[in-house]
């Protein structure tokens, strides 16, 4: 229960900071929150961790934990990033990830739909994860796959938020088949492409539905 709470605080707080109710450098307190979601110290302070560990909070000592944004020329920078590595995992993928790992890609696949048909953007971004780390350990490179872990969970926020745009769900679950038809068909230039596509998209959606929510 307390695990639950803790992740509806983070996922709540996220979303203020997209819209801009907590700026970069605000203070979060504590105290304060738990006021505001009347809960105890401890989900909140789980929270204000999980969001210190995916890079949206900033932990200082003997002052306390405080918004940490990136500016939008780092946060292109990343997304590049990230294109140019989950790029280089479907490229080395498509020539040795294993007949397990394309099946935990058909079955990630068979739960996106399910969570499309109930409408459930939090459902669809866990088995997104577990899509995509199947293709990082398909790289058969553990360095690259550690990097891209890395700055997958440190995307993960922007990532995440950018499936509750009208239809963003059915156009990444289309966008994942291209990347499973070219991972099966052992073409490491159709999936490096359609990877390194599929995070520009991401991108894009992100900073419209920002750009959306703050009007």
């Amino acid at each position: 229960m307390e695990a639950k709470r803790a992740d509806m605080i983070a996922d709540t707080l996220e979303q203020l900071v997209f819209t801009g109710e907590y700026k970069d450098g605000q203070k979060l307190d504590e105290i304060g929150l738990a006021t505001r979601f009347d809960v105890s110290r401890t989900p909140v302070r789980e929270a204000l961790q999980r969001l210190v560990h995916t890079g949206m909070a900033e932990k200082i000592p003997h002052r306390g934990v405080f918004v940490r944004q990136p500016g939008p020329v780092e946060l292109m920078e990343m997304f590049e990033t990230m294109a140019e590595l989950e790029a280089a995992c479907g490229r080395l993928a498509a020539a040795r990830i294993s007949d397990e790992g394309l099946a935990t890609l058909t079955a990630t696949v068979e739960a996106f739909r399910q969570a499309i048909a109930d409408q459930d953007p939090d459902r669809y971004y866990a088995e997104n994860e577990i899509f995509h780390q199947a293709i990082y350990r398909g790289s058969a490179n553990g360095y690259l796959e550690k990097e891209a872990l890395r700055l997958q969970n440190r995307l993960k926020p922007y990532r995440r938020v950018q499936l509750r745009f009208r239809g963003r769900m059915d156009q990444s679950m289309a966008e994942h088949l291209v990347i499973v038809a070219a991972l099966k068909d052992g073409d490491g230039e159709r999936a490096a492409s359609a990877l390194r596509d599929h995070v520009a998209v991401q991108r894009e959606k992100f900073h419209l539905l920002m750009a959306n929510l703050r009007r």
